[in-house]
């Protein structure tokens, strides 16, 4: 087929250009270098897993989905009035998250991909993209793990000699590992979600004591090496390492990500200490990420 308009990547911005594009009329060509295994080939990069489209690599949360509260809820609403897919398989997938809205992640970019692969207006072709085109009109949007010829394009391009986001991993943790004679299930301020009971996340507590051990055992802890591609990469503070943020003061966890307020403990009837909080990661609740400090 031919186009009207290039994209240029599959993430998440991508993917909503090519579908408001090609509902809109105008046919669309998608180049996605990822999907090795597929007619076309392709690379993988160094953070994803797979070769769908809209893959979630580090979070499963698009945050707040409140739209009466503030500007990413307010985002939410206005994506799902312009007939957003990435909202519409967002609330096809979602799992129980308080205010936020999460997704079982590999349900979310299957739903997308399926939906961009059979819209007649869109041809998903798997290659790399190595240098912008010169003609016609195209859109790049791929983001952060651009590949590195791309990148020297875009540099040249635009005049400028790094162009960098950093983000930090959710690690994953088994839900039977989860003791649950000591954490326990609820919201910050037990605040029911669209599809939650108000109990939608583990909170694992930490006395003074224990809160104390864990930042020492951060800073002296061993780290993960850096990727080549990530040395020379600038944190982004909405988003840090939990270890940079230990250095940062003993108090920073506390009053940040690992903040215990609104979390009435039931064995206790006060507030944590400190508490690191879980988001159901899949549909079948057997997997729950580390929240960020953002709005349970």
């Amino acid at each position: 087929m031919a186009h009207d308009i290039h994209i240029i990547g599959g993430g998440l911005a991508g993917s909503e250009a090519a579908w408001q594009l090609a509902e809109a009329g105008y046919r669309v060509r998608l180049s996605e270098m990822r999907g090795a295994n597929l007619p076309g080939g392709g690379d993988m990069t160094p953070a994803h897993q797979g070769d769908t489209l809209a893959e979630m690599v580090c979070s499963n949360s698009f945050r707040s989905d409140d739209g009466d509260s503030n500007a990413v809820g307010l985002l939410h609403r206005e994506m799902r009035s312009l007939g957003s897919i990435i909202m519409r398989e967002a609330d096809a997938t979602k799992v129980p998250a308080g205010s936020a809205l999460a997704v079982d992640r590999d349900l979310f970019s299957g739903g997308v991909t399926s939906a961009l692969a059979n819209h007649p207006n869109i041809t998903i072709v798997r290659e790399r993209i190595d240098t912008l085109p010169s003609e016609g009109l195209t859109i790049v949007a791929t983001g952060p793990l651009t590949a590195a010829s791309l990148a020297e394009s875009i540099g040249a391009a635009t005049g400028k000699d790094a162009l960098a986001f950093f983000d930090a991993i959710a690690p994953i943790v088994y839900r039977d590992s989860i003791d649950m004679d000591v954490a326990w299930m609820a919201s910050r301020w037990d605040k029911v979600g669209p599809i939650g009971d108000g109990k939608d996340y583990i909170n694992c507590p930490m006395d003074k004591d224990q809160y104390h051990a864990f930042v020492q055992g951060l800073i002296d802890g061993d780290k993960t090496d850096f990727k080549d591609w990530e040395k020379d990469t600038p944190y982004f503070e909405g988003c840090m390492p939990i270890e940079v943020m230990a250095e940062r003061g003993v108090e920073t966890l506390r009053f940040g990500p690992m903040k215990g307020v609104g979390l009435d403990n039931p064995r206790t009837g006060r507030w944590p200490y400190a508490v690191v909080q879980l988001r159901q990661d899949n549909a079948l609740g057997t997997l729950w990420n580390m929240a960020a400090s953002r709005p349970s």
